[in-house]
């Protein structure tokens, strides 16, 4: 499915930004418009922000895979608060603001919401940090970092996911072959005992056990073992 970017917005419209932890990536989108799109087309690696009862950007950081909430540094935390911040007209004014944040895969869009709006599907996994004041230091940095794409976001997800799918096949072929080769070990290693047991010098019989080897000592012994 294409994108419907590039029909409504053919400017770009994407800001992205580099924290100083490489394994993540921040972006954002300009407008409610942008951020429509971006509620359509994030990874299950992505972690929402938004100042909490105001209106401001939609900011995302994009996790390395496997990677979720609890395993979120605390300097990206830090920075995706005060860029979210920085971005509403009213909180970016004001001391002591509420900032949420929750796993994408949290985020609940109903058909009756307005542009822009989202809900939750649980309460209970969104978070919140109170950033008390701008932090100039900050904030001027992550805009060093700044650039501005119009990727296509359909196209991505979709890549992203078959990615994902390619991983999990090899993962798991990778599974079955070391299990199979396991499961051939512990035969090997049965059969080796077995092997061994029959052999165990134990229970070899030696031709003196057997008298001198005349037929009536064989009998003798055919009697002894009846």
């Amino acid at each position: 499915t294409q994108s419907t970017w590039g029909s409504r917005f053919p400017q770009k419209m994407v800001f992205f930004f580099q924290p100083n932890d490489d394994r993540v990536l921040i972006y954002m989108g300009r407008d409610k418009w942008e951020n429509e799109e971006l509620l359509k087309y994030g990874w299950d690696e992505d972690i929402w922000f938004h100042v909490d009862g105001l209106s401001s950007a939609h900011v995302y950081v994009r996790m390395w895979p496997g990677a979720g909430v609890e395993e979120l540094p605390e300097a990206v935390l830090t920075d995706c608060a005060q860029l979210v911040k920085q971005n509403s007209i009213e909180g970016c004014k004001k001391n002591n603001v509420k900032i949420c944040y929750t796993p994408f895969a949290n985020l609940r869009k109903g058909g009756d919401m307005d542009v822009g709006q989202v809900g939750f599907h649980d309460q209970r996994k969104v978070r919140y940090i109170t950033v008390e004041k701008r932090d100039n230091a900050i904030i001027n940095r992550l805009n060093r970092t700044k650039s501005e794409r119009n990727p296509d976001l359909a196209a991505e997800r979709e890549q992203h996911i078959k990615a994902l799918a390619r991983e999990k096949k090899s993962v798991l072929k990778q599974t079955q072959r070391s299990q199979r080769e396991m499961e051939l070990q512990q035969k090997e290693e049965e059969e080796r005992n077995s092997y061994d047991r029959i052999f165990n010098s134990d229970n070899m019989r030696t031709n003196k056990e057997f008298g001198s080897g005349t037929i009536e000592d064989a009998r003798r012994f055919e009697e002894d073992f009846m």
